[in-house]
């Protein structure tokens, strides 16, 4: 594992390798540098030495999200390698993770600490799934972790298991679309709607997101037409809104 450069002096990216149900794909962690010089690590990776050497050279880390509620494992870890940081919790994680110590939970509203540099918004309306979906303005990227995924065959590190999960059973492969687990729990479409509007709201022109293949062309068009069934549009109205 090891830190690329994703937007110059801003966004790094780390991915790690995931092993769930019998399948086998990587995961993301965003790490963001605030104006303030401080650091965000958005879904941690397990935070090796090297890694956290990578990071310390960045700048020290002030801050530690927990965006989603399947993206807590290795949160533990970041605490330990960065104990002089705040750790954010997406809602439910007090309860899933009741070990976890954190110092606020996250919501609609930004904290104090990015207010101005990174927007966000609470994806309510699921009963398996919650995520804090966030958009870093200066470089115009919108940070998911389980609300686009994208699974190509131009993908890395992507099991047989996973491939024919997604592409026979799901239809999803190279679809980006939300994780299976939203499709499995939506119980309420008009509060998810609203907080998918919400994102779409935002001008974003990239989006990084924890599993699959970033987005870097037709954003918004792109996560217009993932959540088209939702908002109620088809794709080619979900391309042109």
């Amino acid at each position: 594992m090891a830190l690329t450069s994703y937007i110059s002096d801003q966004i790094w990216l780390c991915t790690y390798p995931i092993r769930l149900a019998g399948t086998k794909f990587e995961a993301r962690m965003t790490t963001i540098r605030l104006a303030s010089g401080l650091v965000m690590l958005h879904s941690p990776c397990h935070i090796t030495a090297s890694i956290a050497e990578e990071i310390s050279a960045i700048g020290s880390v002030g801050h530690i999200v927990v965006p989603g509620n399947f993206h807590h494992l290795h949160a533990s870890s970041a605490q330990i390698a960065f104990p002089g940081a705040s750790t954010w919790i997406c809602p439910g994680i007090e309860r899933k993770r009741p070990d976890l110590k954190y110092d606020g939970i996250l919501g609609d509203v930004a904290p104090a600490d990015w207010a101005g540099e990174i927007d966000q918004v609470l994806v309510q309306g699921t009963r398996l799934m919650r995520e804090v979906a966030m958009y870093h303005r200066a470089s115009q990227t919108l940070i998911l972790v389980d609300l686009i995924e994208n699974f190509t065959d131009a993908t890395p590190n992507t099991g047989g298991a996973l491939k024919l999960w997604f592409k026979y059973v799901l239809r999803m492969w190279g679809k980006p679309g939300p994780a299976p687990e939203y499709r499995m729990g939506w119980n309420d479409r008009n509060s998810l709607a609203m907080s998918l509007r919400r994102i779409l709201a935002w001008d974003f022109r990239k989006i990084v997101l924890s599993h699959g293949d970033l987005i870097d062309q037709d954003a918004h068009g792109v996560a217009a037409a993932a959540w088209s069934k939702i908002l109620g549009f088809d794709d080619l109205s979900a391309r042109e809104a």
